[in-house]
C-alpha cells in the first residue's frame, strides 16, 4: 500500500505542475495569451521586410540577398507552424524561432551598413539619385532590424521562462522521487526467510 501511495503521489504532483503551468502562464510556462501576439508581430515584420529584400537585391545584388531570403523563408515556416499551435513555442520550436529572428535582424543590420557605405560612395561620385535610393534602403533595413531584434528579445524572454519552469518542475519532481525512495527504505522489502527446522525436543 505504501508503494502505491508513493507512486500515486508522484504522478499527481507531476500532473499538478502541468496544470499549474497552463493555468498561470504569466508565472510559469508562457501561454497562448503571450505567445500569439508575439507571433503576430513577427508575421507583420516579415511582411515589412520582404519589399526591402527586393530593394536590396536591386541595389546590392542577388548574391548578397540570397542568404537573407533563406532566413526569412525559414522564419516564415516557423511562424506558420506556431500559428496552428502556439504552445509548440514551449519546446525546440521556440528556440528555433528565436534563432531565426536573430538571424533576420542581423541580416537587416548588415544591409543597412552596406547600403550606407555605398550611398556615401555614390555621393562622392556625384550620383545623388543613386545615393538617395541607397539611403532609403539603409533606413528601411535599420528600422526592420530594430523591430526584429525587439521581437527576438521578447521571444528570448518567453523561452527563458519556459526553460526555467521546466527546470523547476524537474527539481520538484526529483525531490518527490527522493522522498518516495527514502520512504521505501524504511520498510524491509527483503524476502522472508523460511523457518529453520529444529531437532526433536
Amino acid at each position: 500500500m505504501s508503494i502505491f501511495r508513493c507512486t500515486s503521489t508522484f504522478v499527481l504532483i507531476a500532473v499538478g505542475f502541468a496544470v499549474v503551468a497552463q493555468a498561470q502562464p504569466g508565472k510559469l510556462i508562457p501561454g497562448e495569451a503571450e505567445i500569439t501576439p508575439m507571433i503576430a508581430r513577427t508575421e507583420q515584420a516579415i511582411q515589412q521586410y520582404k519589399p526591402l529584400l527586393d530593394h536590396e537585391e536591386i541595389q546590392l545584388g542577388a548574391d548578397v540577398v540570397a542568404n537573407d531570403r533563406k532566413d526569412v523563408a525559414s522564419l516564415e515556416v516557423a511562424v506558420e507552424n506556431l500559428k496552428s499551435d502556439p504552445l509548440e513555442f514551449n519546446g525546440p520550436a521556440g528556440f528555433a524561432l528565436f534563432q531565426w529572428l536573430e538571424n533576420a535582424s542581423r541580416n537587416a543590420a548588415l544591409c543597412a551598413s552596406s547600403a550606407s557605405m555605398q550611398a556615401e560612395s555614390q555621393i562622392k561620385r556625384g550620383n545623388t539619385t543613386g545615393a538617395s535610393s541607397l539611403h532609403h534602403l539603409a533606413e528601411g533595413c535599420l528600422d526592420i532590424s530594430t523591430l526584429l531584434h525587439t521581437i527576438s528579445v521578447n521571444a528570448g524572454y518567453l523561452y527563458i521562462r519556459y526553460a526555467d519552469s521546466e527546470k523547476q518542475i524537474a527539481i520538484e519532481n526529483a525531490k518527490m522521487l527522493q522522498q518516495c525512495t527514502d520512504m521505501l527504505k524504511k520498510y524491509d522489502t527483503s524476502p522472508i526467510k523460511p523457518l529453520q527446522k529444529t531437532g526433536p525436543l
